[in-house]
């Protein structure tokens, strides 16, 4: 698959990195030569200098021989831009654009078969807000994301000393776990994945994903003892894109405040956030953090857009006594400062924003692709097909289904219900199966297994 991405910023290079060791080809094109020699250097792909928008840039890009373009530059305009240009000019290749500004993205009819011909519209920011909504929701878990429409979740928790967890065997906790639709689906220790199987104990410090129904998620974390009391009381730091949707989505219920040290900003936050309290200040100041009572603030999200004023604002704000710190980073790198400072948790806005790109990318009908772990995993959502080809699952048992180790089946919904997974369970046409793969690598297997034909 040749695949045309325009812009080589964070979400650019995540996405290069993670499509080009799957048989895939890559052009990547921006204006700064610079970001395209450090990519050069990483990665087997070809690149273009210039202006992504321009169509003798994109014609030296190949779009005529294109299958997907990807336009996540740093401009909404560059990106929708570039996007009409391909419609217009070219052999149209599906197109795939991130725009930002919430003025675009609230206009129905804008984007679409009667308003701009972009094929699909992301948007990071809103995706790094779900994400945050959904921590505030379950505030024992480390990650939620959602699938099948909302019906089920994956989320993770840590293990701590003397825990609930410490020491038992996943066949023990089936026990603690009365909902037969609830699977563990994998374990990372120090950052590595373990093959889930019934004999494997779990320890201090790991990490471990559930796959459960949502209306059984806080049951399941109060029988692991994660069930954290209500967050109430909210901080966001930072009046950005991210900052502003997060107000909006918590204000009604909850008690917030948001710091923005820019005083244009800050106003014009004041104005349109009528349900919280914005104040001009460093959230990284001790004496502002104390005048806002932290000590008994339930949340402090630090997500400005430098990474150094996250991590500070955060670990500052938990040693102050907020009950719970969030740590949004750009640089995936800097997640590596974050151990001894404190913060509970690093939301990484690329890594959020790549599942949305993937799933459009594979070749599989995938319905939803998370990525987790910086990367190296990811959940899925794929959708059973009925073929001819040895490899569909449809009218076949799971345990005839030989996936490698690496891969767990984690839900099954059909017809909008959730049901067990059995070894005897039949797959059915038009099954969502949501699956949990411990390294992309076998992500091929997954593809192959729910192709559309």
């Amino acid at each position: 698959m040749k695949i045309v991405i325009l812009g080589a910023g964070m979400t650019g290079s995540s996405v290069a990195e993670a499509l080009v060791n799957e048989e895939n080809d890559i052009v990547v094109v921006d204006s700064r030569q610079e970001r395209l020699d450090f990519l050069k250097d990483r990665f087997d792909i070809a690149t273009v200098t210039g202006n992504a928008a321009h169509p003798s840039v994109l014609e030296q890009a190949g779009i005529d021989n294109a299958d997907i373009v990807i336009a996540v530059t740093d401009s909404d305009e560059t990106n929708m831009l570039a996007c009409l240009i391909i419609n217009a000019l070219h052999k149209r290749p599906k197109t795939i654009a991130r725009v930002r500004a919430i003025d675009y993205l609230k206009r129905p009819g804008l984007f679409g078969n009667e308003g701009l011909p972009i094929d699909i519209v992301i948007s990071p920011e809103q995706i790094v807000m779900k994400s945050i909504r959904n921590l505030v929701e379950f505030p024992g878990a480390l990650h939620v994301s959602e699938f099948a429409g909302g019906l089920v979740k994956l989320f993770s928790v840590k293990v701590v000393r003397d825990g609930i967890l410490t020491g038992k065997k996943i066949r023990t906790l089936k026990e603690r776990l009365s909902d037969s639709k609830t699977r563990v689906v994998a374990i990372f220790r120090n950052g590595k994945p373990l093959c889930v199987s019934g004999d494997v104990s779990i320890e201090t410090d790991d990490e471990v994903f559930f796959v459960a129904p949502s209306a059984e998620v806080k049951k399941v974390l109060k029988a692991l003892d994660k069930l954290e009391a209500p967050i109430k009381r909210v901080i966001i730091a930072g009046g950005g894109h991210i900052g502003k949707r997060l107000a909006l989505a918590l204000q009604d219920d909850h008690q917030v405040k948001l710091i923005e040290n820019e005083p244009a900003r800050a106003n014009k936050m004041s104005v349109e956030l009528n349900k919280t309290l914005v104040l001009l200040g460093d959230c990284a100041n001790e004496n502002m953090l104390l005048d806002e009572s932290i000590e008994s603030t339930d949340l402090f999200c630090a997500i400005t857009n430098n990474d150094g004023v996250n991590i500070v604002s955060a670990s500052l704000a938990k040693s102050l006594g907020a009950r719970k710190t969030i740590c949004l980073l750009n640089q995936n790198s800097y997640a590596k400062l974050v151990p001894g400072t404190g913060i509970d948790v690093i939301v990484l806005p690329n890594q959020e924003t790549l599942g949305s790109i993937l799933k459009h990318v594979r070749r599989g009908d995938l319905a939803q692709v998370t990525s987790l772990c910086g990367g190296s995993a990811e959940a899925i959502e794929a959708i059973a097909h009925a073929s001819d080809e040895e490899n569909s699952v449809v009218g076949r048992s799971v345990d005839s289904i030989k996936f490698p180790a690496g891969i767990v089946m984690g839900a099954l919904i059909r017809n909008s219900e959730v049901i067990p997974i059995h070894h005897d369970t039949v797959f059915a046409e038009n099954d969502h199966v949501v699956m949990f793969a411990m390294d992309k690598k076998l992500v091929s297997n997954i593809e192959q297994t729910f192709r559309r034909i």
